[in-house]
Parts: C-alpha cells; structure tokens; sequence
C-alpha cells in the first residue's frame, strides 16, 4: 500500500475527526450530560484513529478498482456505435424525468422515503438507457430523416478514422471458421494482412466448446483451430488481440460477430459463404478467404493444353473427372474409359461459382496415341 495507503490514513483521520467533532452534541444528548474537554477529545481522536485505519486499508483497492471501472466505461463508451450514444443519452433522460415525477410520493414513504428517490433515479436511469438501446431501430425509424443522417453521416466518418476508437476500426475480426480453417496463419505470414487481428471472446468460447466436443472430428477440428491461435500469437508478423464484447449474449455467434463489426468499424474475415452475404447485405466489411484463393488460382484459357490424372468418373455419361494441384476440379468429356490415366486435355471452358472454379475440357486428339508411343 505504501505511500498511497499514508494519503488515504491522513484523510481518513480528518475525516473522523470533522464527524467526531459533528456528532458531540448527539453523544452528549444520548448520555444526558456535558462532555468535558478531555472526553470530546478522546472522542474526535478516537473516530480520527478508527476512520483512519479504514481509509488505510481500504482506500488503495477502491481505488484501483474505481480506476478500472472508469477505464471500462470509458473503453465502452468509445468503442459503442454513435448512435447508441445518442439513443442511450435519450432514454436516460427519460428513465430520470420519470424518476423526478414519483419523487414527491417516494419521500413520503417513512424510515425510507429519504433514500428512494435516489435509488429510483439510478434504477430508472439505468432502465431508460438499456431499454432504448435494445429498440435503437424501432426508434430511429421514428426519428425525423435530418436526425437519422446526421447519425449515419457521423457513424460513418468514426469508421473511417481508426482513432476514433483506437485504432480498432482498423483491425480483422475472425470467426470460428477461419481459424479451424487454418489458411489465415500462412495468409498472416505473408504481409498482406494489416491491423490488429482480432478474436472474441465469445469465438474462443465456442472454440473451446468444439475442442471438448464428444465427436472425434470436431475435437480435432476445434483443437486445431486452438493451436493455430497459439502459433499466430508467438510469430510477430501480426498482432493478435483478445477482444472481450459482452454485448448481446443470447445472439448466436455470427450475428454478434456482424454486430461487433458494425459497432466497431472491423472487418470479419471469414470462410463461411453465408456469413459473408448477411455481411454485405448489412453493409458490414468482410474479407472471404475463399474468393482470395479462387482469385489466386492461375488463369487458364480455352485452347489451353494440360495434362490431367482422371480420378473418378464425371456425373454425365462419359464425363471423367481430374483436379489440378490447387484443387481446382477439371471435368473432361468422353474420358470415362481414362480413369486412372494421365491424359492430355484441351481446356474449352472455364466457370467460376462461388464454391470455386471449374475447369471443362476435352481430350487431346492425340493425347492417347503419344502416352502409348
């Protein structure tokens, strides 16, 4: 406690002595009789002595938790969207003009009608700001248009300037299936991801969960997904960050993944298809792992000759089936009789759909009769 503890000793000690000097006149009356010198000065020194052995002791830890709880709310204030400010700053408003309006009757209420009131003007101030930020879109909606801009307008701009927040705008937030995934580390490695990158707590719980799963293939999953985070936290190539966000806890994780991107400025990089179209349809940032490998793959034109493995037969009669060395499916017509060959093949088409690219094309004229020469 040292030096600090010796402050809060000596306030301690002034504040017992003004309040023993106060509560003289109400001793004395409890006795019914004077109090000489000497018993008003033991007393102020008494309760000077007690006060300041409390404020010694349990002065620093308030102190210090007083100081993490400002940093909190102030961490959360800054970090929370423009227009919940705004809207939580109008239910409190509310939540206290109702509190003063019952005031009168509370005060009347004996032993402790002196009290009430204040706690009705916390509990109901906390009510308005909690109750109007769960409707924040029933009520924006009934705003008027100038108001709803002006809000989107400056909600915007704060996105836009990492330090507005800390630069935590400025960060990539990943969801469960890009760290299973596992691409994202090598991704990291390369330079090409900028910005803290960012893990919630509520992703890491659901990790967690996978990783103590009873099905085999989904503890495996989960437990790589574990040692992946492990290893982009020892390398320096970026900086890893565990995000506490506490709000919404009765969402699922995707949506409170959209609503922690939304609020913060983030971007999500994931692998999962449909979280990246909610992403966009919420005008929210996301990154897919899975275009920027269909965007990395090479380019193959038709009239292209390659030389493919035909693995399995094609779902039309005489397709066959073969795969480049990125993965990239290339469907051969009239190569069913080549299962299990290399063949040469000339591309005629190329098509990409969201799940990647294909590769259509046909056997070499003389593809067959070279092998056999």
């Amino acid at each position: 406690m040292g030096k600090a503890g010796r402050y809060f000793a000596i306030l301690g000690a002034l504040v017992g002595g003004v309040a023993g000097f106060y509560l003289l006149i109400p001793i004395a009356v409890f006795f019914r009789r004077e109090l000489g010198i000497f018993e008003s000065a033991g007393i102020i020194v008494l309760l000077a002595g007690i006060v300041s052995v409390l404020f010694f002791f349990i002065g620093p830890p308030v102190t210090v938790l007083v100081r993490k709880g400002v940093k909190w709310l102030e961490n959360r204030m800054v970090r929370m969207a423009l227009q919940d400010i705004l809207v939580g700053v109008g239910g409190l408003i509310i939540g206290l003009i109702i509190s003063n309006l019952i005031t009168p009757s509370l005060s009347r209420i004996p032993i402790v009608g002196s009290v009430l009131p204040s706690i009705a003007m916390v509990l109901l101030g906390y009510i308005g700001i909690v109750v109007a930020r769960s409707k924040k879109d029933d009520i924006l909606v009934i705003t008027p248009r100038p108001f709803r801009s002006m809000a989107k307008t400056l909600s915007g701009a704060r996105k836009r300037n990492p330090a507005a927040d800390g630069g935590f705008s400025s960060g990539k937030i990943l969801d469960t299936s890009t760290i299973i995934d596992g691409r994202i580390a090598d991704i990291c490695r390369t330079g090409f991801i900028e910005g803290p990158v960012i893990i919630p707590n509520f992703v890491l719980d659901e990790l967690r969960r996978i990783a103590d799963s009873s099905d085999n293939m989904k503890r495996n999953k989960g437990r790589r997904g574990l040692n992946i985070l492990n290893e982009m936290q020892k390398e320096a190539s970026v900086e890893v960050l565990m995000q506490d966000w506490e709000e919404d806890p009765d969402l699922d994780v995707d949506l409170r993944l959209l609503k922690m991107a939304k609020n913060t400025g983030a971007l999500i990089i994931t692998t999962d298809y449909n979280l990246a179209k909610i992403a966009e349809f919420q005008e929210v940032g996301v990154l897919n792992i899975n275009q920027l490998a269909n965007a990395l793959k090479p380019i193959v034109s038709a009239g292209e000759e390659l030389v493919i493995h035909i693995i399995k037969e094609g779902k039309e009669p005489g397709q066959g089936v073969g795969y480049l060395e990125d993965g990239t499916m290339v469907v051969v017509e009239q190569a069913r009789k080549f299962v299990g060959e290399d063949i040469t093949v000339t591309v005629t088409n190329c098509h990409t759909t969201p799940a990647g690219r294909m590769i259509f094309a046909k056997p070499k004229a003389t593809g067959r009769d070279d092998e056999h020469d």
